[in-house]
């Protein structure tokens, strides 16, 4: 929203200048105002406690908050350590848009902001006043390129924990200890998906290490503190709280970070964040910032997550994970209306893999898979994990939605092989129109038969069987394109338009609110909810 300033108003600088001290006298009142305003308050309902032998809830947070972090830091950074990757640099990429940005996962918009961050370094002569200023990533004449993180050790023995971006391409790993001992690591496993990577250093003596902690008992509000090498800096301490748990930043199937408001900066990743005992509850990973530098918005790797990744990198370097074979899909509001579900919860199986675990188990397209080994599917992350954990062998039981029943279905989990994905991505649909449109849309919805001149202008196989969506109204609000084939509504197989016709107008006169859809896009296969009557 943009508002106009008034005629007559003051100049732009006099103006943000007002502003300004209007803003500081306002917060300034605020907090005085608080001030005043609770303390009597506070003061009157403390000594009341005290007359009955009570502790206020207030002074009991304020003891366990630490007048110190010094103990923490002095403690656990011996064990946190820099992490220098030597990259050999391809000859296009040096060409075109420069080196990939080190402290964050490639392609994503952390990238983004770092590498316009990046650039203005340069422009203003860096950190420290040189050409360069990019203090995590350099290019040496020989074509190679310097990548700098955090990581820390969890074994005496010298084993190592960073992320996978850090290291990823990597032909030398350094790492550095606190007081300045240089070691070079060999790279014992990593594990893309998760963004982590286990390091093997030598020593002749035992190294310092920190412990994992439960993260699954960290709390939002949670005092942590951040340990890393932001900008090349060497050993640096932060601190914050947990701002909230298991965001999802679309980086991959298992997102489930914490989100922090402790300075984590470019340099970080890999690095650990502690909880006040001194165990290392997530690791360091991405921020979100809009101008390169931290802005209280960072993301960590929960410690419960990681700490299995590491064990089984540590026992055969990689990663195995169940598979369960299906392609799933968010259950929207107006899709679990359409399946008779009360709430948006749950993974929708819109494929079923030939010759996979699902298939043998008896699970059908359209089933909603509400609970995974008595645990509760909320989204689809949460079956992802669940089936990825499962040790390939075991039998669960899955507990589904079927035609407006609940049933439970025994499954047997396979192992995830390198080739297998769990979900296909979306892809555009081709456009076109066919000659012979229905007359009247259905709920907006231009539709026509899918004969041989609409498959050949669609490039549609013979396998593929429904009806195909020619156009939409200017008022419908249905996630379809022109293109899409409709191969089923509710649990009826349609050929023509007259079917889904039919369909739609007895699902009215049920009263239901919103009717699913199976739609074939470009060969994959997904639900959507056609919106009815109120």
């Amino acid at each position: 929203m943009t508002t106009l300033p008034p005629a007559n108003s003051q100049s732009k600088p006099q103006r943000e200048i007002g502003r300004a001290g209007r803003l500081r006298r306002t917060v300034a009142a605020l907090l005085l105002g608080s001030t005043v305003l609770t303390a009597p308050a506070l003061a009157g309902w403390a000594a009341s406690q005290a007359q009955q032998n009570a502790t206020p809830p207030a002074v009991a947070m304020v003891q366990d908050t630490p007048a110190s972090f010094a103990d923490l830091a002095a403690k656990v950074s011996p064990a946190v350590v820099n992490i220098a990757a030597t990259q050999e640099a391809k000859a296009e990429a040096r060409t075109q848009r420069g080196p990939a940005v080190p402290g964050f996962p490639p392609g994503t918009p952390f990238e983004e902001f770092f590498r316009q961050f990046q650039d203005q370094m340069n422009r203003n002569g860096g950190p420290n006043g040189g050409p360069d200023g990019d203090q995590d990533q350099d290019q040496g004449p020989r074509g190679k390129t310097g990548a700098l993180g955090s990581g820390f050790i969890i074994d005496p023995a010298g084993y190592v924990v960073t992320n996978n971006h850090v290291i990823d391409g990597a032909s030398e790993i350094t790492v550095t200890l606190q007081d300045g001992t240089a070691m070079p690591a060999k790279l014992i496993g990593r594990d893309a998906k998760t963004d982590l990577a286990l390091l093997k250093v030598k020593s002749d003596k035992p190294l310092p290490s920190v412990d994992w902690a439960d993260s699954d008992k960290t709390r939002v509000g949670d005092w942590v503190m951040a340990v890393g090498n932001p900008f090349g800096l060497g050993g640096t301490v932060t601190k914050g709280i947990v701002s909230a748990r298991g965001r999802d930043i679309h980086s991959g199937p298992y997102d489930d970070y914490f989100q922090l408001d402790a300075a984590i900066n470019r340099g970080n990743s890999g690095g650990p964040t502690f909880d006040l005992s001194g165990r290392v509850i997530g690791i360091n990973t991405a921020i979100y910032s809009p101008n390169g530098g931290s802005v209280g918005i960072g993301f960590a790797i929960p410690s419960n997550l990681a700490k299995e990744v590491v064990a089984q990198l540590k026992d055969s370097g990689k990663v195995e994970r169940g598979w369960l074979g299906v392609k799933i899909q968010e259950v929207t509001p107006d899709i679990a209306d359409s399946v008779g579900l009360p709430g948006a919860k749950g993974a929708l199986v819109a494929e079923v893999t030939a010759d996979s675990p699902a298939q043998r188990a008896g699970l059908h397209q359209g089933d909603v898979v509400l609970s995974y080994a008595g645990k509760p599917v909320n989204n689809l992350r949460d079956l992802t994990r669940h089936v990825a954990d499962t040790k390939a062998g075991d039998t669960v039981d899955l507990k589904i939605l079927r035609e407006g029943r609940e049933k439970t279905v025994p499954v047997r989990i396979d192992r995830l092989s390198e080739q297998q994905q769990m979900a296909a991505a979306e892809t555009d649909s081709g456009k076109g129109t066919a000659e012979h449109e229905e007359v009247a849309p259905v709920k907006g919805l231009k539709l026509a038969p899918l004969d041989r001149a609409a498959r050949k202008r669609l490039g549609i196989g013979e396998d593929v069987q429904g009806v195909v969506v020619t156009g939409l109204s200017s008022s419908v609000d249905v996630p379809v394109r022109p293109g899409d084939v409709i191969e089923r509504v509710g649990d009826t197989e349609v050929k023509s338009p007259a079917d889904v016709r039919r369909q739609v107008t007895e699902a009215e006169k049920n009263g239901q609110k919103a009717l699913l859809m199976l739609i074939n896009r470009q060969g994959n296969e997904s639900f959507v909810a056609l919106k009815l009557k109120a």
